[in-house]
């Protein structure tokens, strides 16, 4: 199977941007590297007004990448530039992103009263590319794991900011085309650096940004008995680990998975396109259980979730504020998302004790085997 990383993906799209748009700018506090964003570095210097050396990146005083340890101050430096008029995007480490809460949250009311301003033009949007996320921080341990902006950012009734959850490499070219091109609104992206399947193509991602929402046709059962869902790129693909065990363990049992693309205020969808409930019912069953998995904290999705059915046919996984440095699966595992514990889910559902026990004693297994090892077990 090939693999794609979705930050290389925009790493590229950032330095076309730059050999398009001479006023393009490009904020990280020291992490474009990291966050494999470093494609620009071929076509653009980082800022610098100091002496450099032989080895530095390509840097000058007109370089238009900055680069500093201040997430504070490089919101800042961008606002300005966006209230100029001219676009910019900034990258960091999701666990990190929080610093600027406060600061996000003046530029939210700032929208809001710029808009009932006749005068004023549209501004580009905030554009946060979140990456280095909490499920693949395993090596850096609890202090780089928390997604806690997402959930910030959902609860404001103003109803200006975006969380969008590109599921691979295809998508995340699409939420870049969206983001570059949104005004008077907040877009956090939230995706993974590392190596990862490809689900859709560019015709479908572009559907998916549309609607909100997607039924992963390849991996789904028509006429379901059981609701998967799931937004965040690796929680998904829990769930589509976990209907292949399925399809072994109970094959009678008829499963479709819903990617969720997109969140805002109080509905699955952006801003300007909210998915409405009748929609929702086509996509999600009208009385049919429902299972979850979310790149976030689980009340988060829950809550908007509960906008369009009730609560009882919600079983919502997530990040539960269980880090550590470990293993990548080992960090599902701890916080329940792993996809042994939805296959759990259903095993109880139908009353399958035999399964139940299987699951937890394959969890086990493999919590042994990291201490032991250092390495999650190769299955």
């Amino acid at each position: 199977m090939n693999l794609y990383s979705p930050a290389k993906r925009i790493g590229e799209l950032l330095a076309a941007e730059f050999k398009k748009n001479p006023h393009f700018y490009f904020f990280s506090p020291d992490e474009t590297t990291s966050n494999k964003f470093d494609q620009i570095f071929n076509v653009e210097k980082r800022a610098w007004a100091m002496p450099t050396k032989t080895w530095d990146l390509p840097e000058g005083e007109d370089g238009r990448i900055v680069e500093m340890l201040s997430e504070n101050v490089l919101f800042s430096v961008m606002t300005g530039h966006l209230m100029n008029g001219e676009p910019a995007m900034m990258g960091s480490y999701e666990a990190f992103f929080p610093i600027i809460t406060a600061q996000l949250l003046q530029q939210i009311k700032f929208i809001k009263q710029a808009k009932e301003v006749s005068w004023r033009a549209p501004m580009p949007a905030a554009n946060l590319l979140s990456t280095s996320t909490c499920w693949r921080q395993d090596h850096n341990g609890y202090t780089h794991q928390s997604p806690a902006l997402i959930s910030t950012l959902l609860s404001v009734p103003s109803n200006l900011a975006n969380c969008i959850f590109p599921i691979d490499d295809v998508a995340a070219e699409v939420t870049y085309n969206f983001m570059i091109n949104s005004t008077n609104v907040v877009n956090l992206a939230t995706f993974n650096k590392i190596d990862e399947p490809r689900y859709l193509n560019k015709e479908q991602a572009e559907q998916e940004i549309k609607d909100g929402a997607t039924i992963y046709e390849f991996i789904s059962d028509p006429e379901p008995d059981i609701v998967f869902t799931a937004a965040g790129d690796l929680v998904a693909k829990e769930m589509v680990e976990a209907i292949k065990i399925l399809k072994e363990d109970l094959p009678e049992v008829k499963i479709r998975l819903v990617y969720i693309n997109s969140l805002s205020y109080r509905a699955i969808g952006t801003t300007e396109n909210k998915l409405s409930a009748e929609k929702f019912a086509e996509m999600f069953t009208k009385d049919k259980p429902i299972i979850a998995n979310f790149h976030g904290y689980p009340e988060t999705l829950e809550n908007i979730l509960e906008n369009y059915t009730i609560r009882g046919r919600l079983r919502v996984h997530g990040y539960n504020e269980e880090g550590s440095t470990t293993t990548p699966f080992e960090m599902l595992r701890r916080n329940v998302a792993s996809r042994y514990d939805i296959t759990t889910d259903v095993a109880k559902l139908y009353d399958r004790d035999d399964l139940i026990l299987k699951y937890q004693e394959t969890l086990a297994k493999n919590h042994t085997y990291a201490l032991e090892h250092g390495e999650d077990m190769i299955e």
